[in-house]
């Protein structure tokens, strides 16, 4: 599933079950913890989401993604594997970059092609290797759920990357819980109010029963408390 929601009526949707003034107060919250104990890092904020009724078992796992307004995490490492011209393309961009014979030389490796996936956050490929890339590497990038975006020659390849940042993914596996950045503490409250507001509604869309799916969200920087807003 995919989604491109525009965000007054995702505004309207969600403050059916959501306070504006109780969001905004636990995301002011967070921001006040991070100032009074400052980190020398950027804490991330995260959405922490409880599941009810559901049985990962029996129920129909989902997956989908949804792309923010604001770029959740900027620094996150992205690869492309790329034919010539993309190549080219991201060494001019100054982004990291494979193309076949690099991926070749991995020889299907499990712990090679494991190290891969951990050291990036997501791939792009171009649209002309994507099909080969499970011939030469193997299920490793999918296993890791990094399994490459593809990318065409006509895309803006930097717009490709910043699309991929952007985007957030959410999946049940066994357990009921789900988190998932939502942005960090440079952003402005107003910008984080937006992706949380985009993200919740999201995913209450991907539930078999919407809300009565939900027992309850969080929001937590890095190292402050969970804020309960639903």
């Amino acid at each position: 599933a995919e989604y491109m929601g525009l965000f007054p009526v995702v505004q309207e949707t969600i403050m059916s079950k959501i306070s504006r003034d109780n969001l905004q107060e636990a995301i002011g919250n967070i921001f006040q913890g991070s100032k009074d104990k400052p980190r020398k890092f950027t804490e991330s904020i995260e959405l922490q989401i409880v599941l009810k009724n559901y049985d990962p078992q029996k129920d129909k796992r989902f997956a989908g993604t949804v792309r923010l307004m604001h770029v959740p995490k900027p620094k996150m490492k992205i690869c492309i594997l790329g034919d010539q011209v993309h190549c080219d393309q991201a060494n001019a961009n100054d982004l990291p970059c494979m193309d076949v014979d690099m991926l070749k030389k991995l020889n299907k490796d499990k712990k090679l092609v494991k190290k891969l996936a951990k050291k990036y956050s997501a791939f792009l490929a171009s649209d002309t290797l994507i099909k080969q890339i499970p011939k030469i590497l193997g299920p490793g990038l999918n296993k890791a759920g990094k399994f490459p975006t593809p990318m065409s020659h006509q895309d803006s390849m930097v717009a490709k990357v910043e699309e991929t940042k952007s985007t957030i993914k959410f999946q049940l596996k066994k357990v009921l819980c789900l988190a998932t950045c939502v942005g960090h503490v440079k952003m402005t409250e107003e910008q984080i109010y937006q992706n949380i507001s985009l993200a919740i509604n999201f995913l209450v869309s991907l539930l078999k029963k919407n809300w009565q799916n939900v027992r309850a969200l969080y929001i937590k920087s890095t190292m402050g408390k969970a804020q309960r807003i639903y």
